[in-house]
């Protein structure tokens, strides 16, 4: 296993800019002192200045800045990995040479930390960048609309301010290894790297995943899960709820795997064998057909589909497929501009949809399964605390069920866990994906304030554990929200336990349905205003987790009016505090 790449932990005592230099240094250090043979003084001075810059939500995109970090650092150059919440548009017109790796998500928007520069840089009034030199590595999920649209405004917004791309962006979906390694290597050859990539096959740091960067030491990652056994599926809603959210426990005594509070939990998730039928029977096979696997060796086609190939959304490529062997596709479609072929069809909801819209396609099994993309793990907010529940890790999951266009829809890996894996019996491929930037605060006596309805009370939970068990000082303040306190307060005895203890210091809860007027979590934010900002002017941090699109948007419209009225400043003072609450790190979000 190659060693890991020396970084200073967030905790160490110096300031941002400080950290991101050594950090940077280091890592010029570590690959040179690593490299076969030893620079001389002359090709250390020469070394060239390399800032690296990341958005990251959940810390996928600050995985791979590192892993640029490593490589670019064996190849001549003095990397300085930047969080781009830790930068400016003044500064980015002094650098030289930088790379951007960036996340999406929400409908399109940027990551948090990445949000402020990605408005600056959209202003009239933004600083000329005609002396830089860059590249954009855009990481999405082709599944969502805004595919890579933080990406690609990036790359748009460097370009208009005069900076000269010296690389193509890479889009990459969530299989994003060799996407990801080509761009790299364009990246710093083009930048003037001074080692060659291999052609033959990737230098250790490109052949390592993300998540074997967070976890260097770690037996089990994203490519090679741990087998762990469901211990626990349990519906945490009353009967008469018109949810279905399970408790879930999974075994990981023997696994070394450790996790910390706010992290989450990858899931290699199951298709519904109903679906599997539903698919083999759209394509007239019978599911006894070979088709390669994982490794090469020949299984049956419907153990490929129901563990290995995703099922959801269309591909690309089974898309272009389809409008290339359909006569009823291809008589619907114009043709191409740039090739004369048919165009595919409009994009369906799942696999399922195509081949149904299109019966008389047929492909062999072969070629069928070549044409889809692969199951991609599930990320949840781990919701118990590691000293609460040593040798588990658990998990709160909404099952997601829904009817369309005449057909019962299931969340792949929420209804495989809720309803298929079997408690005791059923062993699921888990990884733990670190999130360093949702964590409690690292001093346990500062307060914090937790607004999560929903399922988003599951990191929560994990906090006030941690805090429990710790038994530390710091004052605790909840917000939680669902639609009827009789069937949907997730967790209620242990929360009035908590309180009862002491931890939990303060719980406003907002049940939408149990009034005429709806009433959510914000509500109950800006009728304890006066408080709220009081914590918040006693240092406390600030949590959200739950759904991006609107719930998160409502609760930041939220804070901002607090601060606004209880703090008596203008809406351009209030956004300025609510951004300095971002910039130190004390206003955190686990959004999806």
């Amino acid at each position: 296993m190659p060693q890991a790449i020396p970084f200073l932990p967030d905790t160490a005592p110096f300031s941002s800019e400080q950290r991101a230099w050594l950090n940077g240094f280091f890592a010029g250090l570590f690959s040179r002192a690593n490299a076969p043979v030893a620079a001389s003084a002359s090709e250390r001075k020469s070394l060239q200045p390399l800032t690296i810059l990341f958005g990251s939500q959940t810390g996928t995109s600050e995985g791979l800045a590192k892993r640029a970090a490593k490589e670019a650092g064996k190849r001549g150059f003095a990397p300085t990995v930047v969080d781009m919440a830790q930068t400016d548009a003044a500064k980015l017109a002094s650098e030289k040479n930088i790379l951007v790796i960036t996340s999406t998500y929400g409908d399109g928007e940027p990551p948090d930390n990445a949000k402020p520069l990605w408005d600056a840089l959209a202003k009239d009034t933004a600083p000329a960048l005609s002396g830089l030199r860059f590249s954009v590595c855009a990481l999405g999920d082709t599944n969502y609309a805004q595919f890579c649209r933080c990406g690609q405004d990036f790359d748009t917004r460097l370009e208009k301010r005069g900076a000269t791309r010296i690389a193509d962006r890479a889009d990459c979906d969530l299989e994003y290894e060799e996407k990801f390694t080509r761009w790299l290597d364009a990246s710093l050859n083009a930048l003037g790297s001074r080692v060659a990539a291999s052609t033959s096959e990737p230098s250790p740091a490109a052949s390592t995943s993300a998540s074997d960067d967070l976890h260097d030491e770690a037996r089990y990652s994203k490519k090679k899960p741990y087998a762990s056994l469901l211990l626990t599926s349990r519906n945490l809603n009353a009967s008469g709820s018109a949810k279905s959210v399970h408790h879930i426990e999974f075994d990981l005594a023997d696994s070394g795997l450790t996790y910390e509070a706010g992290d989450a939990l990858g899931v290699i998730p199951h298709n519904c064998p109903e679906h599997v039928a539903d698919v083999l029977t759209a394509l007239g096979l019978d599911g006894e057909e070979a088709v390669p696997g994982a490794d090469g060796s020949l299984i049956s086609l419907r153990q490929a589909l129901t563990t290995i190939y995703d099922l959801g959304k269309p591909s690309p490529d089974l898309l272009a497929a389809i409008g290339k062997k359909s006569p009823v596709a291809a008589g619907a479609s114009e043709p191409s501009t740039t090739t004369g072929e048919p165009s595919p069809p409009a994009a369906p909801h799942h696999v399922i949809d195509a081949l149904h819209a299109y019966p008389d396609t047929k492909f062999t099994p072969v070629e069928f399964v070549s044409l889809l993309k692969k199951i991609q793990p599930r990320l949840y907010s781990i919701s118990s605390g590691p000293k609460a529940h040593p040798g588990q890790v658990h998990l709160t999951v909404g099952a997601v069920r829904y009817d369309l266009h005449g057909r019962t829809r299931k969340g792949v890996a929420s209804t495989f866990l809720a309803d298929r894996a079997k408690p005791g019996e059923t062993r699921v491929g888990v990884f733990v994906h670190s999130n360093k930037a949702f964590r409690p605060p690292a001093n346990p006596d500062t307060p914090m304030i937790m607004v999560g309805p929903g399922t988003g009370i599951a990191p929560f939970r994990a906090f006030l554990e941690e805090r429990m068990a710790g038994g530390t000082k710091g004052k605790n303040w909840l917000f939680f929200g669902d639609q009827k306190a009789s069937t949907d307060f997730l967790y209620r005895e242990q929360l009035e336990e908590l309180q009862k203890a002491g931890c939990l210091h303060r719980l406003d809860t907002a049940f939408s349905r149990d009034q005429p007027e709806k009433i959510y979590v914000q509500s109950r934010m800006l009728e304890a205003a006066a408080e709220l900002f009081a914590w918040l002017e006693a240092g406390a941090h600030f949590y959200v987790c739950g759904d991006a699109s609107r719930m998160a948007k409502d609760v930041d419209a939220a804070l901002h009016k607090v601060v606004e009225t209880a703090g008596q400043k203008t809406p351009e003072e209030a956004a300025a505090y609510v951004q300095n609450l971002k910039s130190t790190k004390r206003y955190a979000r686990d959004v999806y």
